[in-house]
Formats: structure tokens, sequence, C-alpha cells
């Protein structure tokens, strides 16, 4: 059992020190997620003030601050605090004989950066796309993703709106589609993290953007709107559930912008009822939703 503990206390403290170490401007600026991402959330919030879609909604919009704190809780005090848990597990799968090659079913070490990285992202991408449409699908996912969901103004920030419990689901997965790429990520993998925060956070600021003919590949403002309708169509538990893509939604035909006025009720039946803080909002999903907000 030590050298479990051993594995959970040096990388939980490896990434602590890691942080705080982003915080200094002591690691190189291209892996500096913590300023990078305060970077690319000031230009998507300029682009907000400068071309707001709805001209009517606040720049510090209905649940700014809660957001805000979501980003950096979600984006980095969860992730020092569940990555002793991974490592663990990682020394346990070794121990038993899963490595990090035992899925691959491809070899990318020998192929051009370039390509590395666009398979890499395509890959992860639509890992995510399918693990989003689990959460919304079966009901004991859909109470955590309800977090998500309880945006009623949208916002840049809202990208990382969402209850602990994801990165529960979402890591385990992303690492098997790590995995079935050779067991791990290329060299400048950091490029296809920060493009993924660039479009998640255009996806879901208060800006009109479709991309032109490019829609039917990358996920866009408007396209992404329609997902947090109050009203979906009949019969629907979702639509639109591209994360960085949009062209699994266009290929597997779940893909839904009947217009695009931004004037849309946005959540879920019930939401009234929704816990508005964090506290109560990262408990909920553990505890019998209250008659209404199913």
């Amino acid at each position: 059992m030590e050298k479990y503990f051993d594995a959970f206390g040096n990388a939980f403290m490896g990434t602590l020190q890691w942080t705080w170490k982003s915080i200094l401007f002591e690691v190189p600026w291209y892996t500096n997620y913590f300023w990078g991402l305060i970077a690319i959330s000031l230009i998507v919030w300029m682009l907000e003030i400068a071309f707001p879609w709805r001209k009517d909604q606040s720049i510090f919009r209905k649940d700014f601050w809660l957001d805000a704190f979501y980003m950096f809780f979600n984006f980095f005090i969860f992730a020092i605090v569940i990555s002793g848990v991974y490592k663990m597990l990682e020394v346990l799968f070794s121990d038993i004989g899963i490595t990090a090659k035992s899925l691959a079913i491809v070899d990318m070490s020998a192929w051009p950066m370039w390509l590395q990285l666009l398979v890499f992202f395509i890959v992860l991408d639509f890992v995510q796309w399918f693990t989003h449409i689990l959460l919304h699908k079966y009901r004991v996912l859909w109470n955590f993703h309800k977090v998500h969901h309880s945006v009623k103004e949208m916002g840049f920030a809202a990208h990382l709106r969402y209850h602990w419990m994801e990165n529960v689901l979402y890591k385990p997965l992303k690492v098997f589609g790590v995995m079935i790429l050779g067991g791990f990520e290329p060299e400048q993998a950091y490029i296809v993290h920060f493009i993924a925060i660039s479009i998640g956070h255009l996806n879901h600021a208060n800006i009109k953007l479709t991309w032109g003919p490019l829609k039917y590949v990358f996920n866009n403002p408007v396209m992404h709107l329609y997902h947090h309708a109050y009203v979906l169509p009949e019969g629907s538990f979702g639509v639109n559930f591209g994360i960085s893509l949009s062209l699994w939604d266009y290929i597997f035909k779940t893909n839904y912008v009947p217009e695009d006025s931004g004037t849309i009720e946005l959540g879920f039946p019930g939401d009234a009822d929704f816990p508005k803080d964090f506290v109560h909002q990262n408990l909920y999903g553990f505890t019998k939703p209250k008659k209404g907000n199913g």
C-alpha cells in the first residue's frame, strides 16, 4: 500500500508545485495554463463587450463571478486534488499488467508532428462528444450535468461551469483515447489544449459567430446556444453535442439550429428549483432531486 500512497503524494505535490510555478511564471509560457486561461478569457470577454450578440445582456451577466470561480476550481483546484487519485490508479493498473500502450491500435511516434496533433485533436474531441451524449442520455449522469445547463445567461466563463463529477467521467475516457493512439500525448499537445480552451470559450460567448461554411466542421456560439435551449425538439434528450467540432453532430444527425436571434430561453424544466450557489450545486446529483426538478 505504501507505493500507492507515495504515488498519490508525489502526483499531488507535483501538480500543486507546477500550478504554483505557473502562477509565478516559472514554467515555459507555452505550457502555462494558468495565465493562458486568463489571457484567453480576457480576449474573449473583450470580444463580447465589443461585439455583443445579445445587446441587452450586461457585461457582468447573471452568475458571471460564479462561473469565473468554476473556471479556476475545475481547471486547477480540483485537478490538483484528483491528480493523486489518477496516479494511484495508474500504478494499480500497471501492477495488474495494464499499461498506457495496452490498447494501442496505432503508433503515432513516427508520424509528422502536425499529423500527430491533428489525429490527437480529432480522436479526443470524438471521445468527448460521445461522453457528452452519455451525460444527457442517462438520468444519473444528467443530474450532474445539470450544473452546466443551469446557466441562464450565456457568456465565455460558462464554458467551465460544470459539476466536478464530470471530470471523474471525462478523464478516464480521454485517457482511453490517448491509449488507443499509442499511449502518449504528442510533444506539442499543449497546442491542442489551448485551441480547445479557446473554441470552448468562444462557443459560450455572447458573440454571433458561425464560421461560415466551416460551421459544418467547427462548433460555434449560435449552434451551442441551442444546446443550452430550455425547449428542445420533441422527443429529444439534447442537440448539438459538439465540443470543439460540429461535424459529429452533422454526421450523426444531432444538429439543430432553427434560427439565430440568440433570444431563446436557456436552462431546463425545473431549473427554478435548482441550487444557485457553488456548494449546493456540487452536492447536487448525490441527493434525491426535488419534485419538478427532474
